[in-house]
């Protein structure tokens, strides 16, 4: 299977607003609201009531099916104004490697739900730290409005074991005219069992941000504008491609090696006539092999835009570009692996286990 595919799903909305001074809540308006991490960064938002995660694996076909919801989605507000779900936990039941991620939005019908109402969603591996920015929880799996479909990789996989426990941080909002009730998002994720024949190599998600090891998002200033940020490669291996991510009014994002003073990728915006964010373009290098990186290796990010607004814009840029690593040596990365946090599940938190069962269609 082409691997150029799989990139061009590397277009998601996936890390997050920069932690900014917030007003004191009164106690009574807190047990109401949540607080982000990198996700959020720091910004309260009042919580969505009754969302739920459901959770059904099924071991035959094997394929694990996630729901989020339902949820409520007033026409023409924002996702500063929207409540938002609650941070949801998936525990992993099995040892393998997860091979791909199919988003959606559905009605409680089951018809589509336009993928604009979804802000981006993230799951993150509580189990493990990232392998460039150990401040951070592994970020597994991102998508935004796009609800880009994430390809498998022939022979490719991201390990997971049995009791890993997956944080799924989910924002949404509502630009359009139209009013949605009983949303729900749905994320069907096939997977290669442990005992499966074929053997499966290891990749590691890598996220280089333009924020370098800080949350994503940042204030987009009026008019032409660049924001560079660095991550050290501490691990010998190969890049198999890269993607980007960027808001409204973004130019390019450009990928070098600063040690070795060369440029890995330049990603070019494509933007409609009002600036408006339509696509961002992917390389892939495993036709060569992969993208040889050294242990040592200065990564910069730069993301640049031109705001035509004429005025700043909150919270209104991020730069990531992101690809799939696979070390020289996996054994390398196993110190990564960590209990997860002794935060408790939210009181909202469902599993339903069905080995047996189908999952839903999609």
């Amino acid at each position: 299977m082409k691997l150029a595919s799989l990139f061009s799903l590397l277009l998601f909305l996936a890390m997050s607003a920069p932690a900014r001074q917030q007003p004191a809540s009164p106690p009574h308006e807190m047990e109401h609201m949540q607080g982000g991490g990198f996700m959020q960064g720091g910004m309260q938002h009042q919580v969505a009531p009754g969302v739920v995660l459901e959770q059904k694996t099924d071991s035959v076909t094997h394929k694990v099916t996630l729901r989020v919801g339902p949820m409520t989605l007033p026409a023409n507000t924002s996702h500063m104004k929207m409540p938002q779900p609650p941070n949801l936990y998936w525990t992993v039941l099995f040892d393998g490697w997860l091979s791909a991620y199919h988003p959606r939005l559905v009605n409680a019908k089951g018809e589509s739900v336009p993928g604009t109402v979804l802000h981006h969603v993230a799951f993150w591996n509580e189990n493990r730290s990232d392998f460039l920015c150990p401040n951070k929880d592994e970020h597994i799996f991102g998508a935004g409005s796009e609800l880009t479909d994430w390809t498998p990789i022939m022979g490719y996989g991201y390990r997971v074991r049995k009791g890993d426990r997956i944080r799924i941080e989910t924002m949404v909002n509502n630009p359009t005219a139209t009013s949605y009730s009983d949303v729900y998002l749905e994320v069907v994720i096939p997977f290669v069992p442990n005992a499966f024949p074929d053997p499966v190599k290891s990749y590691y998600p890598a996220w280089m941000d333009a924020a370098g090891c800080g949350s994503s998002g940042y204030d987009l200033p009026a008019g032409p504008s660049s924001k560079t940020g660095e991550v050290t490669l501490k691990y010998n291996g190969i890049l198999l491609g890269v993607g980007g991510h960027m808001h409204d009014y973004a130019k390019r994002l450009v990928l070098e090696d600063a040690t070795k003073k060369e440029t890995i990728a330049t990603l070019d915006a494509v933007t409609d006539d009002t600036g408006h964010l339509k696509s961002m373009p992917v390389m892939t290098f495993y036709q060569i092999g992969g993208k040889k990186l050294a242990a040592g290796d200065q990564l910069k990010i730069t993301a640049t835009y031109d705001n035509t607004t004429g005025k700043p814009i909150p919270q209104g840029a991020m730069g990531i570009v992101v690809g799939y690593f696979v070390p020289e040596d996996d054994s390398a990365l196993a110190p990564l692996r960590h209990p997860a946090k002794s935060e408790l599940h939210h009181p909202m938190h469902m599993h339903h286990e069905t080995p047996h069962d189908s999952p839903a269609p999609h």
